[in-house]
């Protein structure tokens, strides 16, 4: 099995189990449900959000439109530049691995933004339809991003001897995300960790090696 066919089995299979959850949660769940797997700490929440992962994003159409357009452009560029990495024999394939499930992972999160507006109506009160005969709450471009995994591992309050936050609660982790977001930050954190003096060999094969000065003056 090539590389390619590897790394392209991987995008696949992270993009079936994200969208295959998102879709389950759209159409069983509405917005604030909550659906507790293990004990407090590890809970199914339902939430979506207009911009980046973990919640965070711009606000306003322009802004979504925006981030709608940056998203495509990057997914562009990773998926051509993983395209380059998967020819090149010398590659690390576990380099490959990253590129891979950051790809993945924003091809996920764009699918959200580019037509869950209009395949789904909303699910504020109510449990969303998947093709609704009235259509769907937003435009192409404007769809928003399903999120449900929530971690509130350690709840307590802030110490008040802490300005202007002292004695106010706090949650760790507080931000809710998908397998996408997931897949972005284990790749990202992956060549952090294990591949971070890959670019810098890179770079070193790429400068051209000057030829040493004795040398020409002895062939001269």
């Amino acid at each position: 099995m090539s590389r390619t066919v590897k790394s392209l089995l991987i995008i696949f299979a992270i993009l079936i189990v994200d969208q295959v959850l998102k879709i389950w949660i759209k159409t069983h769940m509405s917005i604030g449900d909550e659906i507790v797997v293990f004990k407090d700490w590890f809970i199914l929440h339902f939430v979506e959000n207009n911009g980046m992962a973990f919640g965070f994003e711009f606000n306003g159409n322009y802004g979504k439109l925006f981030l709608s357009v940056f998203r495509m452009l990057a997914v562009i560029a990773i998926g051509w530049y993983l395209f380059k990495l998967t020819k090149q024999k010398n590659n690390p394939f576990g380099f490959i691995v990253c590129i891979s499930l950051i790809f993945a992972g924003a091809i996920g999160n764009i699918i959200d933004s580019l037509f869950y507006g209009m395949i789904f109506n909303h699910s504020y009160g109510q449990v969303a339809t998947l093709f609704p005969e009235s259509g769907g709450y937003s435009s192409f471009l404007h769809g928003r991003v399903v999120d449900m995994f929530y971690f509130p591992i350690l709840e307590g309050r802030y110490p008040g001897w802490i300005p202007k936050i002292g004695g106010n609660p706090f949650i760790f982790f507080r931000p809710v995300f998908n397998i996408a977001d997931s897949a972005i930050t284990v790749g990202i954190f992956s060549i952090l960790i294990f591949y971070r003096g890959y670019f810098n060999k890179k770079e070193e094969m790429a400068e051209p090696v000057e030829p040493d000065a004795s040398v020409v003056k002895e062939n001269k």
